[in-house]
């Protein structure tokens, strides 16, 4: 199996997880304020979904060969929002909250599959040089991919130990 294949595979047994934990769930323990911040399982998806909105626009530009054009939603912070992750997460609750779940859970996942589709669709070569895109500083386009697998994983983990601490 290629590098390329298996970042893919795990990204794809990773959906399959949140899926699976998702649809065991209740609306009510989903949209119920749990974690830091008060935040519910709601806000936690749409916490991801933006954060994979950044990561969707650098694979296009990769596969596109430009410079990326991340969401709109994020000029309102200003050029330096990459060094103020506190500031990209307050916005993304602040634009979120009030949102249903259904869109939520819908733009979480049909943006999974567009990262996944978008990761398939680029040469592994491409994908591993992380020298080919300057805006990327030095970092490669498996990087990503790696690091919204890493991001995905750390709040899986995070809801499922809340859960096991809770006895469900």
């Amino acid at each position: 199996m290629s590098m390329k294949d298996h970042i893919l595979a795990a990204l794809r047994e990773q959906l399959q997880r949140w899926e699976e934990l998702l649809a065991s769930l209740s609306e009510e323990q989903i949209t119920e304020p749990h974690f830091e911040f008060d935040w519910s399982i709601k806000d936690v998806m749409a916490h991801l979904w933006a954060w994979q909105q950044i990561s969707i626009a650098r694979m296009e530009a990769g596969g596109l060969e430009r410079e990326p054009r991340y969401p709109e939603w994020l000029a309102s912070i200003g050029n330096d929002w990459e060094e103020d992750a506190d500031r990209v997460n307050a916005l993304t609750f602040e634009n979120n909250q009030s949102k249903p779940w259904s869109e939520i859970h819908g733009n979480w996942q049909a943006g999974f599959l567009r990262f996944l589709d978008i990761g398939a669709q680029i040469s592994e070569r491409n994908l591993l040089d992380g020298d080919r895109y300057p805006w990327l500083r030095g970092y490669s386009l498996a990087f990503i991919l790696v690091a919204s697998y890493d991001h995905h994983q750390e709040h899986f983990e995070k809801l499922t130990a809340w859960f096991q601490k809770q006895g469900q």
